[in-house]
């Protein structure tokens, strides 16, 4: 006896919209989207979030950045990135210090405990990352990070 159809599946990931025939901007945010919550698993031991080690990422890269910065940098909301500095302010991890020309801008910095934790996430994420890179040559690699960073900068301006 045949089972009676119900309703159709969606496909898993790999076939039909979310394999190759996909949408280009479908899969980006699909792979972004695995990545982000295999980055998550990782951190989580750390009793930290994706969006923090991003935040300590760009400290730790970039220090003496204002919050206003740090959200263009990583793309997250001011809302946002003041929240997250806020809890990392409270553990230690990031230092305030007042701009020495515009007084009301706050330079932020990572302290010994920040860069501690910065180093703790980068070993906790090191699996996740490696896995975006399996079975690509350098060669390859290098043309998709050019095309990552040419479809993020928008048309018509210098990419800033």
């Amino acid at each position: 006896m045949r089972k009676p159809a119900g309703p159709p599946q969606p496909p898993e990931v790999g076939e039909g919209k979310r394999g190759e025939e996909g949408y280009l901007g479908y899969l980006l945010r699909q792979a972004s989207a695995a990545h982000r919550l295999r980055m998550e698993r990782a951190l989580s031991p750390l009793d930290a979030t994706a969006p923090q080690f991003l935040v300590l990422t760009m400290l730790g890269a970039y220090p003496g950045l204002s919050n206003a910065d740090i959200a263009r940098l990583t793309m997250l909301t001011p809302q946002t990135v003041s929240v997250i500095v806020a809890n990392l302010t409270r553990v230690g991890a990031v230092t305030r210090r007042a701009h020495a020309v515009h007084g009301r801008i706050q330079e932020l910095g990572l302290s010994e405990t920040g860069q501690t934790l910065l180093a703790r996430c980068r070993e906790a994420v090191r699996d996740a990352e490696q896995y975006l890179s399996e079975g690509v040559s350098e060669a390859d690699e290098r043309v998709i990070r050019r095309w990552l960073v040419a479809v993020a900068v928008e048309p018509g301006t210098d990419g800033g």
